[in-house]
């Protein structure tokens, strides 16, 4: 199968990209820099240049290809406070993919979210299917609107599917929630969490997250909602713990009312309870994560070096 690729250099789309090569699928990723474009022709991908306003060459890269996976999204701009901005440039390249592929039965994957979907209880697949009426519009849930439309191409036919992924997906060379928790920990001289601690995370390894993109592309339903949770939640005090280990630095509470102020934009975030279930996705397709749990990845100390 020839599959293009958005985000195919970054943090899960250089996972992606070998574990499609391995199964014998051709892949094109998009490229937006000199440095994307060397590390994907290493990898043996092909390359088309553009970024996600090239809508033109979006369309055309889908209608040349057998597959979409969609992981790249404009982070930088949505982490600068232009949340909207960020996902309005995501639905505008969804929206193109789906014209690309309407009529074709192609399968197209996309990324999404797992962190807030169903705070204080087991998130499953079924949840975030239809808008909530009592959701604020904008902002995070722009993105599950944005899952929303993908699915909706089912009747188009189009073969979409969307893989929501957890706040960490974890391993060595990983610049996300964790890394960023551990600068602050060292920065405060003490690793916090949030009340008890008791509230947790999803997580899944790098490597499970790039196996489950390829089974979806190969095999999901259409309209399929899939879940990379590998462990469904891990109490962000345990992850607390190993953090003040490592770093020979206490482990202590942070009150609710000072979360902003210690841990800054990932203040909002940090003490959301939402573990996730991967249970419907393991039966559908077979998904059987292998890779490390984020406490044992955590402590085998590459974060930290």
């Amino acid at each position: 199968m020839r599959v293009f690729i958005t985000g195919a250099s970054g943090w899960i789309g250089s996972a992606v990209v070998p574990e499609l090569i391995g199964a014998g699928h051709r892949v094109v990723g998009l490229a937006r820099s000199d440095a994307s474009a060397e590390a994907l022709a290493a990898a043996g991908a092909e390359v088309r240049r553009g970024s996600l306003d090239d809508l033109g060459v979006l369309r055309e890269a889908a209608a040349d290809a057998d597959g979409v996976i969609h992981l790249a999204f404009k982070h930088d701009i949505a982490f600068s406070g232009d949340f909207q901005g960020a996902t309005d440039a995501d639905r505008r390249a969804i929206d193109t993919f789906g014209d690309a592929l309407a009529g074709s039965g192609r399968p197209f994957v996309i990324a999404s979210g797992l962190l807030g979907l169903a705070p204080g209880r087991l998130a499953t697949e079924r949840d975030g299917q239809s808008p909530d009426p009592q959701a604020p519009s904008g902002g995070p849930g722009g993105r599950q609107d944005n899952a929303r439309a993908t699915l909706a191409l089912t009747s188009r036919d189009v073969r979409s599917s969307v893989v929501r992924l957890p706040p960490t997906v974890h391993g060595d060379g990983d610049n996300g929630f964790m890394a960023a928790l551990i600068g602050i920990a060292r920065e405060k001289g003490v690793a916090g969490y949030v009340g008890d601690g008791s509230n947790r995370w999803p997580a899944v390894h790098r490597s499970d997250a790039a196996h489950l993109f390829r089974l979806a592309l190969e095999n999901a339903d259409a309209g399929s909602t899939l879940h990379a949770a590998a462990e469904e939640g891990v109490p962000l005090r345990a992850v607390a713990e190993v953090f003040g280990r490592r770093l020979g630095v206490p482990t202590a509470s942070v009150p609710p009312e000072e979360a902003a102020g210690h841990f800054a934009w990932l203040g909002g975030l940090v003490g959301i309870d939402g573990p996730s279930s991967s249970a419907l996705t393991r039966e559908a397709l077979g998904w059987r994560p292998t890779g490390p749990g984020l406490l044992e990845d955590l402590d085998q100390g590459h974060y930290f070096a």
